[in-house]
């Protein structure tokens, strides 16, 4: 069977696609690719329902106090805080990780700790501490007679669909601060610590503030139909997918599809580059700094403008080589034409590297095409980066631009002139003159994230790269009238009949 999609294409619904077709299930088409995806109808219903429940509770959250949404983040944090509810959840977890483990998946982010957990009680009492935005008078326009109130108010129901990042389930709860309800879908990998995290912590700190229960649902499955599913739905007002890019592409496009707004948080990778005028010491710094744990702000190309390479690329192996120290070894990849620049020492050796499924050993040092700058390196326990060399700043910001997901760059530089330039110059979101992992908003804003945009789609309108809880919302217009005979052709008001 043919299926036309984006306007003038034709794909077509192949054999066993049709033998697995049911009635009730619904075919969703992707119309980015012309991808087909099959929804089985038991999907279709969980998610729909879960994306009923939240809309209902919408409907309720604008009789809910400001003070009994505080209350909320401080039961859900008090509930994680609890060491036999922590308990649970760390089991569940700690069952998810062994299964992930066993069909060789990564667990990098998956695993638990108490500095997660930390993390996780911290930005559940930032937002209770946050002022509450929803009412907030933006700007007020006089009129003789009348006035009208430009007023911030909830945008609605929010979809989640996100990696197996525990820390994330309890931060994508933000958007109720503003009075938004929220559904989500987490990876299938961190299900089950999500479900201890719902029993546990979430639902009874509902419960205990007096929120709908449907003000944050989960949607309890491990299909990726389920994701598919809940995207479709034109119950959603605004769509944020995080995870792998061709995921979260696929995802946005499904999303958009419906009509509903998206915010997309796929691929990240930051990049480092060091001018004529680095200073060694900073440089040194903040390579290493910038590679203490694998994230999407994690250091993932450097380049180095030649007339400093032959006293800077040995200090940028330094703290490749320090890095790997502080984790389980190093991993560079160089751009082929540098590759003899490296000490042969490097370049011959071999090194035990960390991977999803496994230890392998392979060349410590491996060529790379410019083309592949781009290739956002998720490695496990052993640092990984890619190392090109540069005629000038303006030659990595043109290989940014053109190679890289636009999201994160940093300069090192003692020019304040070259640091002008580069920030005028860089197609990136956020940008610095040291390490990059601060791009967080937690750290950096203190509003815990929700997800961070790149550009590599194109500049966001009329918001930052920073999603956060309180940014989720929509401007009401309301008018107050003091003079009750206004009329726009300035008619009189008729008298009124005896």
């Amino acid at each position: 069977m043919a299926v036309p999609f984006a306007g003038d294409r034709v794909t077509h619904v192949s054999p066993e696609l049709a033998r697995a077709f049911q009635p009730g299930d619904r075919l969703i088409v992707v119309q980015d690719t012309g991808d087909l995806l099959h929804v089985p109808g038991a999907e279709q219903a969980l998610a729909g329902a879960a994306v009923a429940r939240a809309a209902g509770a919408f409907s309720q959250m604008g009789e809910v106090s400001d003070a009994a949404i505080t209350a909320f983040f401080e039961a859900f944090a008090a509930r994680l805080s609890d060491a036999g509810a922590w308990g649970e959840i760390s089991a569940a977890n700690a069952r998810d990780v062994a299964a992930a483990q066993a069909r060789g998946r990564s667990t990098t982010r998956l695993a638990v700790s108490e500095a997660m957990r930390a993390e996780m009680i911290a930005g559940l009492r930032a937002w209770r501490d946050a002022p509450p935005s929803r009412g907030r008078v933006l700007e007020t326009v006089q009129h003789r007679g009348w006035s009208v109130e430009q007023v911030i108010a909830p945008l609605g129901v929010v979809g989640f669909v996100f990696e197996g990042r525990p820390n994330v389930f309890a931060d994508a709860t933000g958007v109720l601060r503003a009075g938004n309800t929220v559904v989500f879908r987490i990876g299938s990998d961190a299900l089950g610590t999500a479900q201890a995290i719902v029993r546990q912590a979430l639902d009874p700190a509902l419960a205990q503030a007096g929120l709908p229960q449907g003000a944050a649902v989960l949607v309890e499955s491990a299909a990726h139909a389920a994701g598919w599913a809940m995207f479709s739905d034109p119950g959603l007002s605004l769509a944020v997918a995080r995870g792998s890019g061709p995921a979260v592409a696929q995802l946005g496009a499904i999303a958009r599809a419906a009509g509903t707004p998206v915010s997309l948080h796929g691929t990240g990778g930051a990049w480092l580059v060091a001018d004529a005028t680095a200073d060694a010491d900073r440089f040194f710094a903040a390579c290493y700094h910038s590679l203490d744990r694998k994230v999407c702000n994690t250091l993932n190309v450097c380049c180095i403008v030649a007339e400093r390479a032959d006293d800077l690329i040995p200090v940028f192996l330094e703290a490749l080589e320090k890095a790997g120290q502080r984790r389980l070894g190093c991993k560079l990849h160089v751009a082929q034409d540098d590759l003899t620049r490296l000490p042969a020492a490097w370049r011959e050796a071999s090194a035990t590297v960390i991977r999803a499924e496994g230890p392998r050993e392979e060349p410590l040092v491996e060529p790379l095409a410019d083309a592949d700058l781009g290739r956002e390196w998720e490695w496990e326990e052993t640092p990984e980066v890619s190392l090109k060399i540069v005629g000038s700043v303006d030659e990595a910001v043109v290989l940014f631009n053109r190679y890289s997901p636009r999201f994160a760059a940093s300069l090192i530089s003692e020019d304040p002139t070259a640091q002008a330039r580069f920030y005028e110059t860089i197609d990136a979101p956020f940008t610095g003159d040291g390490f990059t992992r601060w791009v967080d908003g937690q750290y950096a804003l203190d509003r815990p994230e929700l997800g961070l945009s790149n550009w590599e789609h194109g500049r966001l309108f009329a918001r930052g790269g920073v999603l956060a809880g309180d940014g989720v919302f929509t401007i009401r217009a309301r008018v107050r009238q003091t003079d009750p005979h206004l009329d726009r052709g300035d008619a009189p008001t008729p008298a009124r009949s005896a």
